[in-house]
């Protein structure tokens, strides 16, 4: 069944991809594209390529600095595995939704208690969501004239995501801050389970679930007495987005393109984001694409918007899912070969 899953996955991401390319070189003049790259200073990509790997890193150190806080023994460079481990999956995943159980695999192999890497990965979700509502609703409501003006013919895509992002955000607030709720959620899966597998193998599952529960409502109540630590992972999480944001700035000047401000770049990018974060689409893929070809058409002109579009989408998603993979990879063989092996010594 999971390798059926994982194959459904593969080929889903492989039709996006290709209806993508689709999109983005119809009608377009391949030879005049990769002219434009060509020109291109490269130099501001490599810069872009080391935000990628800031971006990925910076989840690592929420996740350390959460698990320390909960008196947990994790590893930080076993950490930078599980943050490369949980990009690549949100990559390759509808809607991100691949990223957070893969992440509990490996955090379990490790050792660290399931109920609490849940938690630890639910508050950096919200954290994730909450910086994009947030300068969503600030867009809306402060409306920016010139910002607005670009943004016009994707208003309808950025309101339909702020309002998913909202939703999904009040349902993650609920799991993390009413523990009661998790609880009764968790129990009733457990019911199901017991039509399945009979009352003598849930028996045992009902009282270690019980203990895990017990758990995380003490771990949930700790983060709701110290809020310090959830705006510090706040801060964090801004500043994650925003180099993520920021690669887009930098491939426009890599084109020679300097007549919009570095703030108003970041801004449009990450209202891209808004728009598409909830969608169920592998990394936004397809719809991206459009609305940045919508969105900066204005600010690069008709013959500079697809190839920024090109290099940006290439470093900011492309890049990110070949170094995830190859350090999922290695995560793979760090933490669950290694066990193997640890247990055969």
């Amino acid at each position: 069944m999971k390798k059926k899953k994982t194959l459904l996955n593969c080929i889903f991401l492989l039709v996006c991809f290709v209806l993508t390319m689709y999109y983005v070189f119809r009608d377009q003049n391949l030879a005049r594209i990769m002219a434009y790259v060509r020109q291109a200073r490269s130099g501001y990509w490599l810069a872009g390529v080391a935000l990628v790997i800031f971006f990925i890193l910076s989840e690592s150190v929420i996740i350390w600095y959460l698990m320390k806080s909960l008196r947990q023994k994790v590893r930080l460079d076993h950490c930078f595995l599980y943050s490369f481990v949980g990009f690549f999956f949100s990559l390759v995943t509808p809607s991100a939704t691949g990223g957070q159980p893969a992440q509990v695999v490996f955090m379990k192999k490790d050792r660290l208690p399931i109920h609490l890497s849940t938690l630890v990965l639910l508050i950096i979700t919200i954290t994730y969501k909450l910086v994009l509502v947030i300068i969503g609703l600030l867009v809306v409501v402060i409306r920016p004239s010139l910002v607005m003006r670009f943004l016009a013919p994707a208003m309808h895509w950025i309101w339909l995501g702020i309002v998913l992002n909202v939703v999904c955000i009040s349902g993650m607030l609920i799991l993390v801050f009413c523990p009661a709720v998790a609880k009764t959620l968790a129990f009733g899966c457990l019911r199901l389970v017991k039509c399945f597998i009979g009352e003598k193998r849930t028996a045992v599952l009902e009282k270690k679930l019980d203990q895990s529960m017990e758990s995380y409502g003490q771990a949930a109540r700790y983060f709701a007495d110290h809020k310090r630590v959830i705006f510090n992972v706040l801060g964090i999480t801004f500043l994650q987005r925003c180099a993520l944001f920021f690669i887009t700035y930098l491939v426009l000047l890599s084109f020679g393109v300097r007549q919009i401000d570095v703030i108003e770049v970041v801004v449009l990018q990450a209202m891209i984001s808004v728009a598409v974060d909830m969608l169920p689409l592998p990394g936004g893929m397809g719809i991206s694409e459009h609305l940045f070809q919508m969105i900066f058409l204005p600010v690069c002109g008709a013959m500079l918007t697809t190839p920024a579009m090109i290099v940006s989408r290439g470093i900011s998603f492309y890049t990110q899912l070949l170094i995830s993979a190859v350090f999922t990879a290695v995560a793979y063989f760090v933490i669950f070969e290694g066990k193997k092996n640890d247990r055969i010594l």
